[in-house]
């Protein structure tokens, strides 16, 4: 097996990405593409690298680093039209100054450069394996040099190829490297019409003095090139036969000098790339506008208002609220013990962080201690600056969370006492792509909703029927912020197949699909607003759904061959499918699993606001548990075993092996049961037992979960 074939590897893009990002030391839009050779666009700042797929880890790090070195350093000006010099030989020059700019810039990268070409000729890319060094020409024998020279030996002549040589190893900029290319050109078009001419010499001299008939006959076997007029030109008076003589741009007779390392380094890094499959698709998350996607607070809650204004409260809201107030009463204690762990873990932390200096100002009571006491001054301690909090929940609206929405708004009211006991602002959004209802036309055609976004090749396709209800606020008196929890407990106590409602809701406010990678994508424009409206520097996002979002689509732009233009369609997410964040740079391979896009997105956002955590609060049913541990813990395992374990015991549990900082797993039923120790008058020894062993096991299990959620957000 041959090193090359030892150090072949699979390699991450993502990861030769990120290396060209950190060694251009900019913002450059890096593709890996299935194309040959790579290539960087300096208007557009776009580094496209092939699919080295065959290439090693030394290969191909040396590669990236070459390109990044032309992205860098090759200027962005059309210097094709400066000279005339083939670019083949501005090349080589520039291939060197741009190495050795990297190199200086980078102490590390000459050990990536020596790794990289040494495999690149023990494989003989260069293909000299077979030919004599000291025969080629000098643009060959230059590349050699400054490519491979450490393990061949590649001579130069001292009068005349030297001085070039060293030439060449000083270019410093871009016009260094034109008047070098400039002399190793002319150089080897000199060397070649010497050549030339001395083989024709060689030719004439062989031939001595032939007759017409020997002429033709040479020339009809191809001898001598034929002139225009189709007859030889002699050699009079000591001049040599023509050969269709034209001036090149260095003067002398115009002839291709031929570089054959250059050439033969090109075609193999070729057979390194794959160009097979699928081309990769890079997506960018859009800029929303958030007016077009959130319905305001006040507009919900008038919506139900004037639904149910014409209602008799009592007799059609009788039970729902009696409900309400007994879970609000219930639900004091989980919020009391929240402030207090929240304040206790916020005053400990601070602590940790406090400084403790000297006044200069003597403690009276040291004063007796100066014997064996040198510091007899007061101390003042100085607590660490807490921050600022603030929560954004997301809530489910799907269908699918019918049977357990409003065990997740009871949840979620726990949560929302608390931030309003603390002081902390908040905003309660719900995800739905059915706000507003469908419109339509007199034509009977289905109205278009405008789209919140600039569609355009290379972003996501956002629904332009998809809406954030903000539900809650912190922005409304405690007196509004009650009746509008109680419409959304009203809302979610419709939904419950458990109860019977007698009343209607908003046809706005039906329960639809589960858009929550829109979600995602829409978080990144509703953080930054809500830190800066609200003066806070630590965010929680709570997402309490009961499944994963439907996988989003993506805008493309399609040529049919029988229109003229182009037009911008949608495509499918798949495996050659990229995430590509330009603010932070990153790129994340995106995955076709429903779960797995979604943690793509939420890696995303932890990478573009790492001082927001991101907490996801499933709750669940029995039957839905197994499934979904098995998503994110594996079939077995340890980690496996010990959440199912925790689950089985507690009816709740909390992983760290999603896009989520934390996702706690809670059973609907412990949350929708009294946790208060109550049995009926009467009550046998057995009866009560078995309710005070319920009422621990509930306590027990809150806290739990409690603590964990406060440790976050503390």
């Amino acid at each position: 097996m041959s090193p090359y074939e030892r150090n072949t590897m699979t390699v991450s893009h993502e990861i030769k990405s990120q290396l060209a990002k950190l060694l251009a030391t900019e913002d450059l839009v890096v593709e890996h593409k299935k194309v040959e050779t790579a290539c960087f666009n300096v208007h557009t700042r776009v580094l496209t690298l092939p699919m080295w797929e065959k290439a090693g880890n030394e290969v191909y790090d040396m590669l990236v680093a070459h390109e990044v070195g032309h992205a860098l350093y090759t200027p962005d000006r059309n210097w094709l039209k400066e000279t005339k010099i083939p670019p083949q030989f501005v090349n080589i020059v520039e291939d060197v100054r741009i190495e050795k700019l990297m190199k200086r810039r980078y102490p590390g990268l000459p050990k990536t450069f020596y790794a990289g070409y040494q495999v690149l000729a023990e494989e003989d890319f260069f293909g000299v394996e077979c030919d004599d060094v000291t025969k080629m020409n000098l643009a060959d024998r230059v590349n050699l040099h400054f490519k491979i020279g450490n393990f061949i030996d590649v001579p130069f002549g001292e009068d005349l190829e030297m001085p070039i040589l060293r030439m060449i190893e000083g270019c410093e900029d871009f016009d260094d490297v034109l008047l070098a290319a400039k002399a190793l050109y002319t150089y080897c078009q000199n060397q070649l019409n010497t050549n030339t001419k001395t083989e024709m010499d060689s030719l004439e001299s062989q031939s001595g003095s032939p007759d017409p008939s020997q002429n033709q006959q040479g020339l009809e076997q191809g001898d001598i090139d034929n002139t225009d007029d189709g007859e030889s030109s002699t050699a009079e008076s000591g001049e040599t036969t023509e050969i269709e003589e034209e001036e090149g741009p260095c003067g002398g007779i115009h002839n291709d000098v031929e570089i054959k390392t250059v050439e033969a380094l090109e075609n193999a890094i070729k057979d390194l790339a794959s160009t097979d499959g699928y081309e990769n698709v890079y997506v960018e998350v859009p800029k929303l506008d958030l007016d077009k996607i959130i319905v305001p607070n006040s507009t919900i809650h008038q919506e139900c208002r004037e639904m149910w204004d014409d209602y008799q409260p009592q007799e059609v809201f009788g039970d729902v609220d009696a409900e309400f107030t007994k879970f609000k009463k219930s639900a004091q204690k989980e919020v009391n013990y929240l402030v207090k762990e929240f304040e206790c873990r916020k005053s400990a932390d601070s602590y940790a962080r406090a400084t403790v200096s000297r006044t200069g100002v003597l403690d009276t009571a040291k004063l007796h201690t100066y014997r064996y006491n040198e510091d007899l001054f007061k101390k003042v301690t100085t607590l660490a600056d807490g921050k600022n909090h603030g929560l954004i929940f997301i809530l489910d609206w799907s269908g699918s969370m019918g049977d357990v929405l409003l065990d997740t708004v009871k949840q979620m009211c726990n949560l929302v006492w608390f931030c309003k006991k603390v002081g902390i602002p908040f905003d309660v959004y719900a995800f739905t792509n059915e706000y507003p209802l469908f419109t339509y036309k007199e034509d009977g055609s289905r109205d278009v909703k405008d789209l919140s976004y600039e569609k355009r090749d290379g972003v996501f396709y956002i629904n332009e029927w998809f809406s954030m209800m903000n539900f809650l606020t912190h922005k409304v008196s405690t007196k509004e912020l009650e009746t509008q929890m109680k419409h959304l407990f009203r809302l979610a106590y419709y939904f419950d197949r458990t109860t019977y409602s007698h009343y209607h809701i908003p046809p706005t406010m039906g329960l639809s699909g589960t858009p929550l990678n829109e979600t995602m994508i829409a978080l990144h424009q509703i953080l930054p607003k809500f830190k800066k409206e609200n003066k806070v520097q630590k965010v929680q996002c709570v997402v309490l759904t009961d499944g994963e979002g439907y996988p989003p689509k993506f805008h493309r732009e399609i040529q049919r061959h029988w229109e003229h233009e182009p037009f911008i369609g949608t495509g499918s997410i798949g495996h050659n499918c990229f995430l590509r964040n330009r603010k932070t740079g990153h790129t994340y391979s995106m995955d076709v699993l429903w779960n797995k896009m979604t943690d793509v997105f939420l890696e995303d956002l932890k990478t573009t606001f790492p001082d927001v955590n991101f907490i996801g609060i499933r709750v669940l049913a029995s039957r839905d548990a197994g499934a979904f541990i098995r998503t994110y813990c594996g079939y077995n395992g340890e980690l496996h075993d010990k959440v199912m374990k925790d689950w089985k015991k507690q009816r709740s549990f909390s992983i760290k092996t999603s896009g989520y900082h934390s996702y706690f797993g809670l059973s609907g039923n412990v949350l929708s049961s009294d946790s208060e120790f109550d049995v009926d008058d009467g009550a046998t020894k057995t009866q009560i037992k078995s309710a005070f062993v319920k009422s621990l096991r509930t306590k027990k299990m809150n806290k739990k979960i409690l603590n964990e959620f406060i440790e976050l957000v503390a």
